[in-house]
């Protein structure tokens, strides 16, 4: 198309800043590659053949199309549109998800926001696979596998949740040891919060008698409600339901929960500037914004 504005080879080559020879080389490439002749070269202007007329309204398309893909791709990079995909565990309450993805979405309302709720394991993989760009996970004490990274950290308290007019639930609090004779309803195996109350339990030698497992804490709730048995929970979840929340001491117990995702940072536009605001938000308990490293706070990505 150069060739064709400027009427020479010479004079298109230096409008678009290449050499004469590479010019020459590409367009007899594409004539190789078409079968046809595109210019007659015989008089003192190029002018087209009647197959390079022909192709001119299809490389208009092709250029076109190649502005068109360079203006999404640079859309994307400045984030007037985009796609990010974030997974989380379903009992996530260190940070207030849905009021931080709605602060980013005010902030970048072209970017669509894709959310799923999901176990650890299935998030991980959800990660190592590319499908999701960052995830809340609460990870076993094996940690995060090769390949997968934390950006920030929290620690989430657990507490034992009873009915309303469980003996104990007036307590305050409680120890393991005197949970033994405790039916207990929990989620079922593989998710990361039984995975950290089972941990707890096999750490002070508790063997629990499950009564009910459930796959959704709605349903756990409503059924500590009821009196079918008790339950550890984090301490907001028990909070938020109005149920009894009883500490529980020798250990302490708790959980950590991790913003992950693909080493060394996200390839997504998107994705790292919802990092950027994720990877420092402070835990939704404090009053006050986290201090890096502080306790219930978020710690920042190593480096």
């Amino acid at each position: 198309m150069a060739v064709l504005t400027h009427g020479s080879f010479t004079a298109a080559a230096r409008a678009e800043l290449i050499v004469q020879s590479a010019l020459s080389t590409s367009v007899k490439n594409l004539e190789r590659e078409l079968g046809a002749e595109l210019f007659d070269r015989t008089g003192r202007r190029v002018v087209p053949t009647e197959a390079g007329l022909a192709l001119v309204p299809a490389a208009r398309a092709v250029l076109a199309g190649t502005e068109a893909a360079r203006d999404a791709v640079s859309s994307v990079a400045g984030l007037h549109t985009g796609r990010v995909r974030v997974g989380t565990i379903q009992t996530l309450t260190c940070v207030d998800l849905a009021a931080e993805l709605a602060s980013f979405h005010r902030l970048r309302p072209g970017v669509q926001i894709s959310l799923r709720e999901a176990t650890t394991p299935d998030l991980i993989e959800g990660v190592r696979a590319g499908e999701l760009d960052l995830a809340y996970l609460a990870p076993d004490a094996a940690g995060l596998p090769d390949g997968i990274t934390a950006f920030a950290t929290w620690h989430e308290e657990l507490v034992l949740v009873t009915a309303p007019g469980h003996p104990l639930a007036s307590a305050g609090r409680t120890l393991i040891k005197d949970l033994a004779d405790e039916p207990f309803v929990d989620f079922r195996a593989g998710t990361g919060l039984e995975t950290a109350v089972r941990r707890l339990a096999d750490h002070c030698g508790l063997e629990r008698r499950i009564t009910c497992d459930v796959t959704q804490i709605r349903l756990l709730i409503d059924l500590v409600r009821a009196g079918i048995g008790v339950a550890i929970v984090p301490r907001r979840i028990g909070e938020d339901a109005g149920l009894p929340c009883l500490s529980i001491r020798q250990p302490e117990p708790g959980r950590t929960v991790v913003l992950a995702g693909r080493a060394p940072a996200p390839r997504n536009p998107a994705a790292r500037a919802l990092l950027e605001r994720l990877a420092f938000v402070r835990d939704v308990r404090d009053e006050e914004p986290a201090a890096a490293g502080r306790p219930g706070g978020p710690r920042p990505p190593a480096g």
